[in-house]
């Protein structure tokens, strides 16, 4: 079978100071069998950046790396990735931050990243491109000869025309999709605002599940990443005996607990989130001293302003609920910036009698299939799913709230803490289903399952289909 590759922003190379197995890694495990190549930044900044790639070799599989100067990461990684793109895909135009400047940075860092993989590419290879940070790269690997089939996937949602074309390298951005032989979204909501995009930006037209626009045609598919459902639950098991779990439930003294890990990110949700919770107790008095809430947000891009700011809002706001509702014995909101061990985490949900999950956009979340994996069979809790979450696609047995009503959050929450054990296991087997069949392993089968079919020759391709098209 042809060698895979996989590129993306960040690699985390085994053995380096600093590297964490976050999300994609995770995601990707069961793909990086011996003889696969990783491919992307190390995360160190230097003078220059690279165009030769560190080699690291661990279990069978290559981990290809290059730095980026400081220049470059100021604008392609904070400017045009996380000022722009960022709060554009999740729905924040107000947030949106563009300089010609930066995009030129993007696409001169993408141009390096495709230099310095096409040296390392050999002829029969597979390779699989991810995320909002390298959406120009198969556009580059093209200019360079590489002919390799190329997929790419966007972790994050997508935006309709009308808030796409608010971007003024929408047509650009467009085109640079369909230089890939696959192009996969989370949902069909993210690939029909896609196809709407590059039919009214970019006049494409869709065959089948083809579009041509631009210049390039590509194969548009849904497919829903997941986790590894039964490794989870299994950890989540063990982690019941574990000091740090026995901490947590003695601290409860009882009561209930709720439950939130994100990054702190404004498209979590966490302010809204943090004032759904204060309304529990105006609305629902009888739940004071009975339910304590637990919100882990990790801090993330803090060079990046609106990230400074949102954290001193939460710190605000956190000080404000619990200095309106907490009693000598009991405060309502616990909240830490710290990073949590995920084998922690999966006790910690295990004991959870809610999980709360309210992002105002995401393009799947994953805590959301965590927390349904780590339940209690017998006794599980209940998930609150924003309705904006990719997940919410799947996961229709939740509590589907709006996060931007606090009242709705507060509602859900009552409604999760008074719920009948029979009501709880009936929802809970419905979605225990789902994530354990929509797991990361299936996810990545399909997407190189459909890339490994696609046609080599995307001109070829382009040429019979717009036979199509007029005919």
């Amino acid at each position: 079978m042809a060698r895979l590759v996989i590129a993306s922003n960040r690699v985390p190379v085994p053995k380096s100071r600093g590297a964490k197995a976050g999300g994609l890694a995770i995601a990707l495990k069961d793909t990086l069998t011996p003889g696969a190549l990783w491919f992307g930044w190390n995360g160190r900044i230097r003078e220059h950046t690279g165009d030769l790639p560190s080699l690291v070799e661990a279990h069978g599989v290559t981990y290809a790396t290059i730095d980026l100067s400081a220049d470059d990461y100021k604008r392609f990684y904070v400017g045009f990735a996380n000022s722009c793109l960022w709060p554009l895909l999740h729905f924040q135009p107000g947030l949106l931050h563009f300089r010609r400047e930066d995009y030129q940075g993007y696409l001169e860092v993408n141009r390096a990243f495709a230099k310095a993989l096409a040296r390392l590419l050999q002829p029969d290879d597979v390779v699989w491109i991810h995320d909002y940070h390298l959406i120009p790269l198969g556009r580059f690997l093209r200019e360079q000869g590489v002919m390799n089939r190329l997929g790419f996937f966007l972790h994050i949602p997508f935006a309709p025309p009308s808030l796409l074309n608010s971007l003024p390298v929408a047509k650009e951005l467009i085109s640079d999709f369909c230089r890939y032989d696959v192009v996969g979204f989370q949902t069909t909501e993210h690939a029909r605002d896609f196809l709407d995009c590059a039919q009214r930006l970019a006049r494409g037209s869709l065959v089948g599940d083809y579009m041509h626009a631009a210049g390039g045609v590509t194969q548009v598919i849904t497919v829903p990443i997941g986790i590894d459902a039964e490794g989870f639950a299994r950890d989540a098991e063990r982690a019941m005996r574990t000091p740090e779990t026995a901490r947590l439930v003695e601290s409860l003294s009882g009561r209930a607990l709720a439950i939130g890990v994100d990054r702190l990110d404004y498209s979590k949700g966490l302010l809204e989130r943090f004032e759904g919770f204060g309304r529990l107790f105006s609305r629902y008095p009888d739940h004071l001293r009975k339910v304590s809430f637990l919100q882990v947000a990790a801090r993330s891009r803090e060079d990046v302003d609106q990230y400074r700011n949102l954290r001193l809002e939460l710190d605000r706001l956190a000080g404000n609920l619990n200095g309106r509702f907490s009693q000598f014995d009991w405060a309502p909101l616990r909240y830490s910036t710290r990073a949590a061990r995920r084998d922690v985490l999966a006790g910690f949900y295990r004991v959870a009698r809610i999980g709360l999950v309210t992002p105002l956009r995401d393009g799947m979340n994953l805590v959301a299939k965590e927390f349904v994996a780590a339940q209690d069979e017998n006794d599980p809790g209940v998930l609150i799913l924003s309705r904006f979450a990719g997940a919410a696609e799947e996961l229709t047995e939740s509590l589907i709230v709006n996060p931007f009503d606090p009242d709705e959050i507060a509602d859900a929450l009552h409604q999760a803490l008074v719920m009948p054990l029979d009501e709880r296991i009936e929802r809970h087997d419905a979605l225990r289903q789902k994530v354990f069949t929509s797991t990361a392993s299936a996810y990545c089968a399909h997407f190189l399952k459909m890339l490994r079919a696609s046609d080599r020759a995307p001109a070829a391709r382009f040429g019979g289909l717009s036979q199509m098209a007029d005919a």
